[in-house]
């Protein structure tokens, strides 16, 4: 008698977009990251879904009740929304802890730190924000990273020939 084996089928998992904020790691030092959950209306999931959105300007506010929110993230209208649409440019609570809200408070007050929006992206079928507690680069250390990047680049390219 044969051994029969299952051949399980391998489920394709959809790959849903990610938006990302690839100006902030040449703009910012970054200090820490959190990840957050986000509060958004059925036509801004749908619009993320089909990847539109950007996280350029995006920056969290923390406010006197111990809430976060996002600001200057753009989702563009949903096309097929029509009198349910949103607003491209609202305000978005995140949801996090008490406890991680007045721990970023204290550090970014302490140390004099900006909380930007680095990527969103999606676990299962909440949408999640990857936040980051950040200090802005001046331009000599922009040009010190430059002058960095070049000398490893050489380093390894001469490695290599011997």
């Amino acid at each position: 008698m044969k051994n029969k084996t299952k051949v399980k089928d391998k489920v394709k998992k959809k790959e849903t977009p990610t938006i990302s904020n690839r100006k902030a790691f040449a703009e910012f030092e970054i200090i820490e990251t959190l990840v957050a959950g986000i509060i958004l209306t059925g036509t801004e999931i749908k619009s993320l879904r089909l990847g539109r959105g950007k996280l350029n300007e995006a920056f969290a506010k923390i406010d006197k009740n111990c809430e976060m929110y996002l600001y200057g993230m753009n989702i563009p209208k949903y096309e097929c929304g029509n009198r349910y649409n949103h607003e491209p440019d609202r305000i978005r609570k995140l949801l996090l802890n008490k406890k991680e809200i007045l721990k970023w408070k204290s550090k970014a007050e302490r140390e004099n730190l900006t909380i930007i929006g680095l990527k969103l992206f999606f676990r299962g079928q909440w949408a999640k924000i990857e936040i980051a507690l950040c200090k802005r680069k001046l331009l000599h250390d922009k040009r010190k990273e430059l002058k960095q990047k070049a000398i490893d680049r050489d380093t390894e390219r001469d490695l290599k020939r011997y």
